[in-house]
């Protein structure tokens, strides 16, 4: 332990760990333990920010992002009184059809499409009712409840997510991981706050408890969608998620495209404008539908959920410009502390419950290599101990 080690090792530790802090002639004295616990703070501090959590902080930023690029267009669309949403989210699905199952089915194997849909269609065909049915019911809530609302509960999605993957996943969660949630949704509250005082408190209010109801359950589907999401492209590949997604969420969409919105379409007055805000709206959803599961892989969806929290903040720097919006200093704020949240929260990996083996049923030859070298390591730590005692005796 470090506060066992004297004060000449606790110096070399500090060389070794800080080599640009202390050169060939630093001298250092301990007259206090305060400084040896700065300089482990800073050294677990700088352990943490590791080049992967770095990345994995950037790639949900970009994620968050191309939410942003959805959220513009589609404010471009409301003002071009183009409501739509089942129509944009069948074109999504469409792509994905047209490049992710087609792919799918020239691979040949035991993972090829004919064997997918033969043995796992219908696990398929829930995540895809899952995902296309949060994504209409998000978007519906809008006409019945207040921006404050939809943003309030669909944070809901987190706890929902975690539970999942607690029960299903069997993934453990510490401390610092409830406690970076918190964070992030403190982060939450001040960006709704300033959404108040900005007086941004848009929507309807029409039926409220409708809406709030819309809400909830689009966050349901989104952590069921989540999950499976996850489940798959860490055990199978994120080409067989995206192709049986792109298979059956056009043809889900697709139906109710025809079932609900056959007359808003034909009200579409097409010009360039609303046809660049579609191929835009487009373009953004399957970046995100096929960049997403790579981050997925990476983290967990629970982390990817905390990244997307920044997503209406981007929006409102966008906003900012193109639409007007009144500045309030609480969204920076909220931007930091819902950043400060996500790191937190990856800066510690979670863990899985895997069933227990018995000892003597264990067949890993690895396993019993590791011990081998760890009995191994352990007679030569024992043999230099004796040789040192030894060499130290008059």
């Amino acid at each position: 332990p470090y506060c066992c080690r004297t004060p000449q090792q606790r110096l070399q530790l500090i060389k070794h760990t800080h080599p640009h802090m202390c050169n060939t002639n630093c001298k250092l004295e301990y007259h206090h333990d305060i400084y040896d616990s700065v300089f482990l703070l800073m050294h677990d501090l700088c352990s943490s920010l590791t080049r992967s959590l770095l990345k994995t902080i950037l790639m949900g930023q970009v994620l968050s992002l191309l939410i942003c690029g959805t959220a513009v267009s589609c404010e471009y669309l409301t003002h071009a009184k183009v409501e739509t949403p089942m129509l944009q989210s069948f074109l999504n699905y469409a792509l994905l059809l047209f490049t992710y199952t087609t792919y799918l089915s020239t691979r040949k194997g035991d993972r090829n499409i004919l064997q997918i849909l033969k043995t796992n269609w219908w696990k398929y065909l829930g995540m895809a009712i899952a995902d296309v049915e949060a994504n209409y019911a998000v978007v519906k809530a809008y006409q019945f409840t207040t921006l404050t609302s939809i943003q309030l509960l669909d944070c809901f999605v987190i706890p929902v997510l975690m539970l999942l993957s607690w029960f299903f996943l069997k993934t453990r969660y510490r401390v610092i991981h409830f406690v970076a949630v918190a964070v992030c949704l403190l982060g939450v509250g001040a960006m709704v706050g300033a959404d108040i005082l900005a007086g941004r408190d848009q929507g309807s209010s029409n039926d409220v408890l409708l809406g709030d109801g819309l809400v909830l359950l689009s966050a349901v589907l989104y952590a069921i969608s989540n999950m499976c999401q996850e489940h798959t492209v860490k055990n199978l590949s994120r080409v067989e998620f995206l192709g049986m997604m792109g298979l059956f969420g056009t043809l889900i969409s697709g139906v109710q495209l025809v079932v609900l919105e056959t007359r808003a379409v034909g009200e579409i007055k097409w010009d360039v404008h609303i046809s660049m805000l579609f191929v835009v709206y487009t373009l953004c959803m399957y970046a995100l539908y096929s960049f997403m599961p790579v981050v997925v892989k990476m983290t967990s969806a629970t982390a990817v959920n905390l990244s997307l929290l920044t997503a209406d903040l981007f929006s409102l720097f966008c906003g900012l410009f193109l639409f007007m919006y009144k500045f309030s200093a609480l969204y920076i704020v909220s931007f930091v502390v819902i950043t400060v949240g996500f790191i937190m929260f990856n800066a510690v990996p979670t863990y899985s419950v895997l069933p227990e083996e018995p000892a003597e049923a264990s067949d890993d030859p690895e396993a019993q290599s590791s011990s081998d070298q760890l009995l191994l390591s352990a007679d030569n730590d024992t043999q230099r101990t004796e040789t040192l005692t030894a060499n130290d005796t008059p």
